[in-house]
């Protein structure tokens, strides 16, 4: 038994420890976005496969049973070639998804929309402060909407792109408690909340913060899921006994 799992998210990564401790064989992919990922268990691939066609043939040459999708909720374009080059090769597929915060108590009262442009157009407002945790590749989206504003940027690498004046970036890795949180709202006096539906418990303080300060949240809903017909689980335990059977 052959198993690639994609993503390197915490989810991937527990799943491959608990496949490392059952004996079954896996490869963990890794996109490379991040310069120093945290690394799963077992073997490790890094960066991308040449899209569709070389999913497929990287499949087919290396013996894969099945492939496990644990990529970010936001990572589509990956979860697609997936849906795209298993149904290819005939590889069965699952797709390992956390639960999203939709459930959360307050998330109604959150400002939901649709993508990046969106969130950046609601929270350019005259006089708000605005803490956006939505990764350094969406930057491109808020820079010209939030130019006056100003911004809190929190990320994993170094921002390279020159960003307006009023802005301040926080290279910071989580998990985050939510007492940190807390005080960084405070201490910047957060406004406005910008994020996406990452889900899961790994990045959820900052909501639970805002929630507590009476902080608004804009949120950016997750897209598709990329094939209707994928098999599709939020828990590990789950995930475990698909890729033993």
């Amino acid at each position: 038994m052959s198993i690639l799992i994609l993503g390197g998210t915490g989810e991937a990564r527990a799943l491959a420890t608990e496949l490392h401790t059952r004996r079954i064989t896996a490869t963990s992919s890794l996109a490379g976005r991040v310069s120093r990922p945290r690394m799963p268990v077992g073997e490790v691939r890094q960066g991308g496969f040449g899209g569709i066609a070389g999913l497929a043939t990287y499949l087919a040459e290396h013996g894969v049973d099945a492939v496990v999708d644990a990529t970010h909720p936001f990572a589509a374009t990956i979860s697609a070639n997936a849906v795209a080059a298993c149904a290819h090769a005939g590889v069965p597929l699952l797709r390992f998804a956390r639960p999203g915060w939709s459930g959360l108590p307050g998330s109604e009262k959150w400002t939901w929309v649709d993508d990046h442009h969106e969130a950046a157009r609601a929270a350019a407002a005259p006089g708000e402060r605005v803490f956006l945790s939505t990764g350094r590749q969406t930057l491109a989206h808020f820079t010209g909407p939030l130019a006056t504003n100003a911004v809190l940027v929190r990320v994993v690498d170094p921002i390279a792109e020159p960003l307006p004046r009023g802005w301040q970036v926080l290279e910071r890795r989580g998990p985050y408690l939510l007492a940190d949180e807390r005080e960084l709202l405070r201490s910047f006096r957060v406004t406005t909340l910008v994020t996406k539906d990452s889900g899961g418990d790994y990045t959820r303080a900052k909501l639970d913060a805002a929630a507590e300060l009476g902080v608004r949240v804009v949120i950016v809903r997750r897209p598709e899921p990329a094939g209707p017909t994928t098999t599709t689980v939020d828990t590990l335990a789950h995930a475990i006994a698909w890729a033993a059977r």
